[in-house]
């Protein structure tokens, strides 16, 4: 009796230590598997020294790197922003989840990709109470130039409604004449499978998920579709310093947290009111939009890489495309983005591998630069190698992050 009284006291004391020093004892880590995917891209690829070594890891341990991070959790196959695509992407050895943060009605933040895209990645427009409340209502396609039209915003509910709400695939039939055409628009390369029951999840909840599986957090601020300042009294500043603050208030290390965003004001406030975080802010680089940014050409920088060094930043996120070229042999090589960003010590991290469908055509908008050497899905390992050993990327986001993390494990990457 005595004994059992000594272990259990025992036991109490190791718990409440465990209390003492902050570390989670809500969810153990997950075990990390890569599922059959990495490997058929690897069957795939041509032969070659890369595909050789690829395939002699077949047997290697899975094991979580940094190097692979969750975009929007696992969101080729589950919905996106939900706590199972968190838990999806943690099982297949993402270091880091990324929430997409933007904000409801009663201003509290929550995971989304867009402030106003309910209709395309939740189950709003089949709650009649919900969807009455969406910005523009759903009016199908054959009274708006061939075109179906809603626009459904995080705003535009309070906390309690959003989270009332269950997470889909993200799409829409836009030549839908119903919303349940509408609701029937996923693209034909992903899945509803595991699309029956998302639970959309609170910046905080992501907190508390990402910290209890022991992970680190990219959360992106995503610029707000309402007027700002919303409400009267909530600007921009307030906006990006209450995403921050929620960090501050769960008692995360700054050492874990890579906040991003496409607003660079956002990126310097960051690094001047926030150094702690700052040091670690991600400009997401969106110059290309306007084609006001050619990658082949630095004089169209401008900012250069050296002055957005100069001014505190140390990690930059270009899409893949912008940081590749064709060699005159038609080899994938770095681009001169890349070339300075690696010039002025800039880390660079870049998005977004499996978001693509096919390769045997092109790959699409993540490829446009390379396009004439894609044309079969092993390509993404070729992509992935050369961004890893030639540009020197420290991270890749991918909406399916077993890929990246098999191959950041055969090339014992962090």
């Amino acid at each position: 009796m005595k004994a059992t009284r000594l272990f259990i006291s025992s036991l109490l004391a190791l718990f409440f230590m465990t209390l003492q020093h902050g570390e989670s004892t809500a969810q153990p880590a997950e075990t990390v598997s890569y599922g059959p995917r990495p490997l058929f891209l690897v069957d795939e690829m041509e032969t070659g020294e890369l595909k050789e070594k690829l395939l002699q890891c077949r047997s290697q341990p899975a094991r979580t790197t940094d190097f692979s991070i969750g975009h929007r959790g696992a969101s080729l196959q589950f919905p996106e922003h939900t706590k199972e695509s968190y838990l999806a992407a943690a099982r297949m050895g993402a270091g880091i989840i990324e929430c997409d943060v933007t904000f409801t009605k009663d201003k509290a933040l929550v995971c989304r990709h867009s402030q106003c895209d309910l209709h395309q990645t939740t189950d709003i427009l089949e709650r009649p109470e919900l969807a009455a409340k969406c910005s523009v209502p759903f009016s199908p396609a054959s009274e708006n130039g061939g075109k179906a039209s809603m626009k459904c915003c995080a705003s535009d509910l309070t906390l309690a409604e959003f989270k009332s709400l269950k997470g889909k695939m993200d799409g829409g039939n836009k030549k839908a004449e119903t919303i349940t055409e509408y609701l029937r628009g996923t693209p034909s390369w992903r899945t509803d499978l595991y699309a029956s029951n998302g639970t959309l999840m609170t910046h905080q909840e992501s907190i508390a998920l990402i910290d209890g599986l022991g992970l680190k957090f990219t959360p992106e601020l995503k610029s707000a579709d309402v007027p700002m300042p919303y409400a009267g009294n909530y600007n921009q500043q307030d906006y990006a310093k209450a995403m921050i603050a929620e960090y501050k208030a769960a008692g995360i290390d700054p050492a874990r947290v890579f906040p991003q965003s496409f607003n660079l004001d956002d990126v310097f406030y960051w690094i001047e009111s926030e150094p702690e975080l700052g040091m670690q802010a991600v400009f997401l680089d969106g110059r290309y939009r306007g084609n006001s940014l050619n990658p082949a050409n630095p004089d169209t920088f401008s900012p250069s890489m050296q002055e957005l060094a100069n001014k505190g930043l140390r990690y930059i996120a270009p899409p893949i495309w912008m940081l590749l070229a064709l060699d005159e042999n038609g080899k994938i090589v770095p681009s001169s983005y890349a070339k300075e960003a690696k010039k002025a010590d800039l880390k660079i991290i870049t998005w977004t591998l499996e978001r693509s469908g096919s390769l045997t055509t092109g790959g699409g908008w993540y490829y446009r630069t390379i396009s004439n050497a894609i044309d079969n899905e092993g390509d993404m390992m070729t992509v992935l190698d050369v961004l890893a050993k030639d540009v020197g990327v420290v991270g890749v986001f991918s909406d399916w992050p077993a890929t990246t993390t098999y191959y950041a494990n055969c090339m014992g990457l962090d």
